[in-house]
């Protein structure tokens, strides 16, 4: 640059800087593309409402294990009396007795992780009125509903009989007819290894999930909890371990199948409710009422309802067992 004074030079060197800041500019990489939002997962379980509680009832005062007379003798399976709601099942085109199950409660009803089929102490009673009204298995149509549909599905005539861990209440039997006691539990409470809960008393002001239309959320009204419902007793599950609660209330059988689906839960404190369970038909059905009551009447004496107790619930209930339920009959 022979002959340019500094003035010329600082100008061209001022120009050049220029002219390679905006060609780096032209070829550089463009800023990454912003990351997606992160969908936000709704809550497992919200807070109760209203309407997720059984309606008040003013029933009567009842036997809660009082039921209809056992059918005797049995008929032959395969050989209804005429005219029964046994005989109608039996005589279907489809072979099939309709049986409203859940389809998640570890130890009652549930989907085997190996096999796909169900399984459960729920599911093998079902099998034995199959059978005891056909006399083979493979008529057993299961139907999966939520507590909350146990008793519309009855009444509506969707299904022929609803065994899913039903608690007998005087209420309830104003709107559907049950068995005797095929199993007796109470309610308890689930909550993290780490909890300092040890009874549903030091469980005041903080959140406990239970199921919509049971006797659990029924009860935990009159707890002083904040009561958080979900559809099934796994969504509970999945809000104690979110975080979003801090214990699931339930009968401790049903806590013990949830406590095997996660080992860093523990069951806590003592039975807080007395709950006989039945298997439940709709009104009008005595028949089949004293059918089912004959069935479970025998099964107790020949030593299967033992068998079962001993295959599905022994586990859930360890030293807290029941033994074999007491129900007591007339009419």
């Amino acid at each position: 640059m022979a002959g340019m004074g500094s003035g010329g030079l600082r100008t061209t060197l001022t120009a050049l800087a220029l002219a390679f800041a905006a060609c780096a500019c032209g070829t550089a990489s463009p800023p990454p593309a912003a990351a997606p939002p992160v969908p936000k997962r709704p809550p497992a379980a919200v807070p109760a409402v209203d309407a997720d509680y059984p309606p008040v009832v003013a029933a009567q005062p009842c036997d809660p294990r009082e039921s209809l007379t056992p059918l005797s003798p049995m008929p032959a399976p395969g050989s209804m009396p005429p005219g029964s709601t046994m005989a109608r099942i039996l005589d279907r085109t489809n072979k099939k007795l309709i049986v409203g199950v859940d389809q998640n409660t570890q130890f009652f009803s549930s989907i085997d992780y190996h096999s796909r089929e169900l399984v459960g102490f729920d599911i093998e009673m079902a099998k034995a009125v199959g059978r005891a009204i056909f006399g083979e298995d493979g008529h057993v149509g299961f139907q999966f509903i939520t507590q909350a549909q146990r008793i519309p599905k009855l009444q509506s005539g969707e299904v022929d009989l609803v065994i899913d861990t039903f608690t007998i209440t005087c209420a309830r039997k104003q709107d559907v007819a049950f068995s005797g006691d095929y199993y007796d539990d109470g309610q308890r409470v689930l909550v993290p290894y780490d909890s300092t809960a040890k009874s549903i008393d030091d469980l005041a002001g903080r959140r406990v999930c239970t199921v919509r239309g049971t006797t659990s959320i029924a009860t935990l009204r009159a707890k002083n909890v904040l009561t958080y419902a979900a559809d099934n007793w796994t969504d509970c599950l999945v809000a104690l371990q979110r975080g979003e609660v801090d214990a699931v209330s339930t009968t401790g059988a049903l806590l013990g199948g949830l406590g095997t689906q996660d080992t860093d839960t523990q069951v806590v404190g003592p039975r807080f409710t007395d709950e006989p369970h039945g298997m439940a038909v709709a009104h009008g059905a005595d028949d089949f009422v004293r059918f089912l009551n004959g069935l479970l009447t025998r099964m107790i004496a020949d030593g299967r309802w033992q068998e079962l107790y001993d295959t599905w619930l022994r586990t859930p209930f360890g030293k807290e067992q029941s033994g074999k339920p007491v129900s007591t009959y007339k009419g």
